[in-house]
Order: structure tokens, then C-alpha cells, then sequence
């Protein structure tokens, strides 16, 4: 019998939920989990979890870290945070160009994998 070595997703979502009422990661407990697997380099949009001004803010997440490393199992799921950069943003201040972000793996998962569109140039001879 196999058994994880992560604390299964439930228990994920009442830890998260167990934060104060309003907090980020209280907010964060109602969303799904969108993206699964390793998010160095993805195109991410930030989910929308704060009341006010619908913001976007995507994102590339680089550098993965532990602020402190978990000793004991099961270890919580997304608990890293991510050193992300900002590739587009229409919030006043979160601006493109050299903005980076310290940002929970645990929003980063429930935000929306984006791509970028590049258009095909034609070579002509």
C-alpha cells in the first residue's frame, strides 16, 4: 500500500481555511487547485481572491525556496514560496520591468497557466 508523503489536499484546504477569515491564505482555501506539477518557468496568472479592483497580475515563477525546511511527514502541500517576475500586470504597483515577487506556491497552483501569442512572421525571398 502506497501512502503519500504529502498531507492529502483536504487537509491542505483546512489548514488554509483555519487562517484568519479575510487572510490570503483563508481566501485561497475556496479556490481549486489548477495547476499541478513543477512551476519553474510557466506563464501564470494570479488568481483574483481580494475584494476590490479586479487586478491582473501573470507571472514566471524562478526560484523555489523553503523559509523553513519541515522535518516531520506528512509535509503540507505547496509550501514553498516562489521568487516570481512580472511579465504583465495592470496594477498600479506591480509594474513590469524588473518587479519581483515573493509568492506562495499555494496561490501560485490555484492560479491559470497563461501562453503567450507570437505571431508567425513570413520570410519572403
Amino acid at each position: 500500500m502506497f501512502t503519500s508523503i504529502y498531507e492529502p489536499p483536504e487537509a491542505e484546504v483546512a489548514r488554509l481555511a483555519a487562517a484568519p477569515e479575510g487572510s490570503t491564505s483563508h481566501e485561497l482555501s475556496k479556490l481549486p487547485v489548477n495547476i499541478e506539477g513543477w512551476l519553474e518557468g510557466r506563464i501564470i496568472e494570479l488568481p483574483h481572491i481580494k475584494p476590490g479592483p479586479d487586478y491582473t497580475i501573470v507571472v514566471i515563477p524562478f526560484d523555489r525556496y523553503d523559509e523553513k525546511p519541515e522535518t516531520s511527514m506528512p509535509y503540507r502541500r505547496h509550501r514553498g514560496t516562489w521568487r516570481c517576475m512580472i511579465v504583465a500586470s495592470n496594477h498600479p504597483s506591480y509594474s513590469v520591468g524588473g518587479t519581483k515577487l515573493a509568492i506562495s506556491e499555494a496561490e501560485l497552483v490555484r492560479g491559470t497557466l497563461r501562453t503567450i501569442e507570437v505571431p508567425v512572421l513570413e520570410v519572403t525571398e
